[in-house]
């Protein structure tokens, strides 16, 4: 318990809905081109609003047709794995989104829970969260997958590790699957 809890002090936890958003049409693209259950790994998944960004593209892309499509999130911080479950946000973090994406997706809290939102559950039915450390040397994800998401990560990792995470997705992803890298990293 005390390692887990110096582990999530040591995290960084930027993120937002959307970011780098010139990777969801590249997503929906692959989505649309794929038979079967399109599955995809946000493997950093901090607070949730990658896991839910990719949902979102899914859903809109996909439909959400029971077994049509899953995303699998995980997070070496467990703290920040709990707010991505709760799927509850300040108002002013969806800034990235349109005023369609947020009827469809969210509820808006009212009274004492005003200003904040929460995904709604038929969203959040389709991302499961899971606590991930990427240097174990085995992970236990629900693989293979269409698609692996693990932006902005890496930075933070010495050539060495990154090659031998790589090499870790390789079995994970399925044929033509594609990888998602942060924008400022060099692999």
């Amino acid at each position: 318990m005390e390692w887990q809890a110096f582990i999530n002090s040591l995290t960084t936890n930027l993120t937002a809905f959307f970011r780098e958003a010139h990777h969801f049409p590249l997503l929906a693209d692959h989505a649309r081109r794929r038979s079967g259950e399109y599955r995809v790994w946000s493997a950093a998944a901090s607070t949730g609003e990658e896991p839910y960004s990719i949902a979102m593209t899914l859903a809109d892309t996909l439909g959400t047709a029971p077994g049509r499509w899953k995303v699998f999130a995980s997070d070496i911080d467990t703290e920040v794995l709990e707010k991505a479950r709760s799927g509850i946000y300040r108002h002013e973090e969806l800034k990235n989104l349109t005023p369609q994406q947020l009827q469809r997706y969210f509820m808006r809290g009212t009274g004492p829970h005003e200003g904040l939102v929460r995904v709604r559950q038929e969203l959040a039915n389709y991302v499961d969260f899971a606590p991930l450390n990427l240097l174990a040397k085995q992970y236990t994800v629900p693989g293979p997958f269409d698609a692996i998401f693990c932006r902005n990560v890496m930075i933070y990792f010495d050539q060495n590790t990154q090659q031998e995470i790589l090499r870790r997705f390789v079995p994970l992803l399925k044929p033509d699957g594609l990888l998602f890298a942060g924008h400022s990293e060099k692999l």
